[in-house]
């Protein structure tokens, strides 16, 4: 994958801003411990696909790690309209940072809101047909109080991607300390066998995916632990994000998986279907 340059405007709480200016303090309580929330949305058509879905999740998020969160999601939708327009990102990613401002020992001197939003856009990521998947054992703690939430704290994720990347890898599967498939480092993964489809539940200690949530709307999904052996004896594997949407697995460190299924292909139909009709519900905003 190559990665994608930030688009030139990124919203900063009320305003549309240059990115080269500066509206940031490092003495942010937020920057400097990685003490916030995110979430990485897609804009098809010049529309936030299931911005309810992703909404929720960041309040939640917020909720459990103390972030300051804005009150009104149609207000924030329509910040983040103003962005997709100023950037002309009518098919871009998306990505939305929540960040407190106060508490600790370095808080920067001077007035500061509670918490600020950032936002900025960028062209959508060219990933690959297939992924090959590294193995990392004990990689996700499930008992963690804090399992499962997307927070600005993500170096350790960052740092295995790329470390997969330089031993040909395109991402890793995280095993938690139980010994079960959890996730891997930005995708939620699915194993499928005889039409049926399983991922695991969020007590595994995964991501609770917005993607990984519209396709357990589907009859064949559902959750269960999966452990390397379920891996090896489903038809075929796949992963799941916002920004790849679903994803066939072709190999996995130490393990031997099959790759013949139908699942993913069908289930991909479903999500595109699924992308179309909230499209349609949800039409691009008429600027004013």
């Amino acid at each position: 994958m190559k990665t994608s340059p930030m688009h030139r405007f990124l919203l900063h709480n009320d305003a549309i801003l240059d990115a080269s200016e500066r509206g940031l303090s490092p003495g942010q309580v937020g920057l400097m411990n990685g003490w916030g929330v995110f979430s990485t949305l897609r804009v098809y058509d010049g529309v936030i696909f299931a911005w309810d879905r992703h909404w929720q999740r960041l309040k939640f998020d917020a909720e459990r790690m103390r972030v300051p969160f804005p009150n009104s999601s149609d207000e924030l939708e329509q910040r983040l309209n103003q962005l997709i327009e100023a950037n002309q990102a009518w098919n871009s990613t998306l990505r939305v940072v929540v960040v407190r401002n106060h508490g600790g020992m370095w808080e920067g001197p001077g007035p500061m809101r509670d918490s600020d939003i950032i936002a900025l856009t960028s062209d959508v990521a060219k990933w690959g047909a297939t992924v090959k998947l590294g193995l990392i054992p004990n990689g996700r703690l499930a008992a963690s109080e804090f399992a499962g939430a997307k927070i600005l704290s993500w170096s350790e994720n960052l740092t295995r991607y790329e470390r997969a990347r330089e031993q040909g890898f395109d991402e890793v599967l995280l095993l938690n300390e139980r010994g079960e498939a959890c996730e891997c480092t930005s995708a939620n993964i699915f194993a499928a066998k005889n039409g049926e489809v399983w991922t695991p539940p969020v007590n595994s200690g995964c991501l609770p995916g917005v993607t990984r949530g519209i396709l357990l709307e589907q009859p064949q999904v559902k959750e269960k632990a999966l452990l390397p052996a379920d891996l090896e004896a489903a038809d075929e594997v796949f992963i799941t994000s916002t920004t790849r949407e679903l994803l066939p697995v072709v190999s996995i460190e130490g393990l031997r998986i099959y790759t013949g299924g139908e699942a993913r292909r069908k289930l991909h139909q479903a999500f595109r279907a699924a992308v179309d009709s909230y499209i349609a519900a949800h039409p691009r905003p008429v600027k004013a």
